[in-house]
């Protein structure tokens, strides 16, 4: 039954004081990659990529990157928009173990949230994942580089990810790859975190204040 199952807890630190200068506060920012979009349903995992954030310094040496085995072929057209191929993960991880090997890249760095650009989707992957392996995911803090944009630029309505790395001049890595939409991700969350600060937003309870709808409801 439902209220049976183990839950799974992303490990962030839920302890930072809302006073934490933004500079100081540690995320991981990341990104998945499926077989497609019906991921409730038909479509499963196939990597994961993330990479470690100070503040608005890129780590670019602390990254994480995983295939994840899917239990069904990959579509030729994924297989050509991301390169990965049936046989590349033929021996990776099933999504369970790739999830906790990702959870644990989160908890060395003692992030403070999730972090990715249209990261509902990303979440609703590891959500439906875990659930597959008949465990439940706890709400996870994440922030989305989408709201942090309707914040700074309401008028903008645009999703795709490359093209608001342009219009802001930050790093393009390789794309419909988990590890380098996850560092291009970054860049773009960098770039916008100093618009933030500019504006006179210092803190970590500013960031969480103004960049999710329902923490915009938050006193403190």
């Amino acid at each position: 039954m439902f209220w049976l199952k183990k839950s799974i807890t992303c490990p962030l630190d839920d302890t930072l004081p809302l006073s934490t200068p933004i500079k100081d506060v540690p995320f991981t920012v990341f990104d998945t990659e499926t077989t497609g979009f019906q991921v409730a349903t038909t479509d499963r995992l196939i990597e994961i990529g993330a990479v470690h954030m100070k503040g608005y310094e890129v780590l670019e040496k602390e990254t994480f990157q995983t295939y994840v085995k899917p239990n069904r072929d990959i579509p030729p057209i994924i297989s050509e928009l991301t390169g990965i191929t049936n046989e590349k993960v033929k021996k990776a991880p099933n999504s369970l173990d790739a999830i906790t090997a990702y959870f644990e890249f989160v908890g060395k760095n003692k992030s403070a949230a999730l972090v990715g650009h249209y990261v509902a989707f990303d979440e609703m992957v590891l959500r439906h994942e875990i659930r597959r392996a008949k465990q439940v995911l706890k709400k996870t803090k994440v922030i989305d580089t989408l709201n942090i944009i309707g914040f700074l630029s309401p008028s903008w309505e645009m999703r795709d990810l490359e093209r608001y790395a342009m219009v802001f001049g930050t790093r393009i890595y390789e794309r419909h790859s988990a590890l380098g939409d996850a560092l291009t991700t970054a860049y773009l969350f960098s770039e916008l975190l100093q618009q933030f600060i500019d504006r006179g937003y210092k803190t970590w309870g500013d960031l969480l204040r103004y960049s999710d709808a329902d923490a915009r409801m938050m006193t403190y």
